[in-house]
């Protein structure tokens, strides 16, 4: 058999075969779907005993808030958290996938992971994109050799900070974080500092908002808050309820068979065996 009539699997990336198509399609006035992003603020510090890492739990859809109360913060490790920013899918996908890498590693070599480890794996993902993944991450954790923070931006390129943050909402978390970070802070201390300077993304940021997130990591512990502020109670509900009134009327009803219906009547004797 010649080599040119085996099936070769299609090499992995992305595929740009319906380019041409898709521009013709919005040529022609079709608007193409759009993709759910988290305008967030999401940070992290490093303290005495170890990492915090907070975020926002909203997620908007261009203008629209699609959720009030997602996730943010993605498990990687038992002893390593990733705080995600970006297309909400693509970092969830991102993250998932190094996850189950680092722990087949953990399997082989019967060794906790390391931060340098899920911080490689996802740096090399990311750059073989070049940015068209849409991931920015905040990566913390506590090894054998201590806490660590990093950030990842979708390009690939890394930093390694006692303090970091990231998203639409960083500038105005970044500014908390300058004026009142200091080293050796003790566990308490961390986290009033990091819900801080979330809460000043949800205020300032139209794409943060609604609770804090904040997961402290430690030698041999995780502590996961989950809402562990609510700066943003809703304010009125109304005693009456809400009520719809009108309701969706049918037009006209139109059932379509799929297929015709034939049945079969056997005629003549049984063959014997």
């Amino acid at each position: 058999m010649s080599q040119s009539a085996v099936d070769v699997p299609p090499k992995g990336g992305f595929s740009f075969d319906l380019c041409k198509r898709n521009d013709m399609l919005i040529q022609k006035g079709l608007k193409a779907p759009s993709f759910l992003k988290t305008g967030t603020t999401i940070v992290g510090l490093i303290f005495k005993d170890g990492v915090i890492l907070g975020a926002d739990t909203r997620a908007t859809e261009g203008p629209i808030v699609a959720d009030k109360n997602c996730e943010k913060i993605h498990y990687m490790a038992p002893n390593i958290y990733c705080c995600g920013a970006g297309t909400a899918a693509d970092t969830e996908a991102v993250t998932d996938m190094v996850s189950s890498q680092l722990r087949l590693h953990r399997y082989q070599t019967g060794r906790d992971s390391r931060v340098i480890t899920a911080l490689t794996l996802l740096k090399k993902h990311l750059f073989s994109y070049q940015g068209h993944v849409s991931a920015a991450l905040v990566l913390g954790g506590v090894d054998i050799t201590g806490p660590h923070l990093h950030t990842i931006y979708p390009h690939g390129s890394t930093d390694t900070l006692p303090f970091a943050t990231m998203g639409s909402g960083s500038l105005a978390a970044m500014s908390v974080f300058e004026a009142k970070y200091k080293e050796g802070l003790t566990r308490d201390e961390g986290i009033k500092l990091v819900a801080e300077a979330i809460c000043s993304g949800i205020f300032n940021d139209l794409g943060s908002g609604s609770n804090v997130d904040i997961c402290v990591i430690t030698k041999g512990n995780k502590e996961y808050l989950r809402n562990y502020m609510e700066p943003n109670p809703r304010t009125y509900v109304s005693s009456k309820g809400y009520s719809f009134t009108k309701k969706t009327e049918v037009l006209r009803t139109k059932i379509t068979p799929l297929m015709e219906r034939v049945e079969i009547t056997e005629v003549g004797e049984a063959m014997e065996e």
